[in-house]
């Protein structure tokens, strides 16, 4: 990693930099954004949510975690027109439990750290981190293209009509 490209999250107790990505219900990477761990989460969002804007303008639902509550909610809606669903743990929980539309992101983190060089952060520079996800998003979709079928989501069938 290079000079100035790392950092440290206290919270997340995490050296190196973060992966901020956006993905389509089905998972197909949208936009991807690295950058040092350092900084603060809701203020990479922004980026991440404009990138998604100019990248899909069809967009104009998105969900995230209860870290990125707050003053972020009000800015997408009011610049971009894109409403963002904080989705939080139920009220007492504790530990681990799926929540709704959250897989989707968590199953795309793991398909990509399942390339080898994305599975460690070997890159320099972030740009060139950006573009190794942006082509292990890619592998990933053509092996699903080739299978001839994509992934089911679980859930609600869609109707059909006859």
């Amino acid at each position: 990693m290079g000079a100035g490209a790392g950092g440290y999250d206290a919270g997340k107790k995490v050296n190196g930099r973060k992966r901020f990505i956006v993905t389509d219900s089905m998972g197909s990477l949208i936009t991807v954004m690295v950058c040092a761990a350092s900084v603060q989460d809701r203020d990479r969002a922004k980026s991440a949510l404009l990138g998604t804007y100019l990248s899909a303008r069809r967009c104009r639902l998105v969900s995230a975690d209860a870290g990125f509550a707050g003053r972020l909610v009000e800015w997408a809606a009011r610049v971009l027109g894109i409403i963002v669903d904080i989705v939080r743990k139920p009220e007492g929980q504790k530990g681990f439990s799926v929540l709704p539309r959250r897989w989707a992101v968590e199953r795309t983190l793991a398909w990509i750290t399942a390339h080898r060089r994305l599975a460690r952060d070997y890159e320099r520079d972030p740009a060139h981190s950006e573009a190794m996800i942006r082509w292990a998003a890619i592998n990933t979709m053509t092996r699903r293209l080739a299978r001839g079928h994509p992934t089911a989501r679980p859930g609600r069938r869609p109707l059909e009509y006859r």
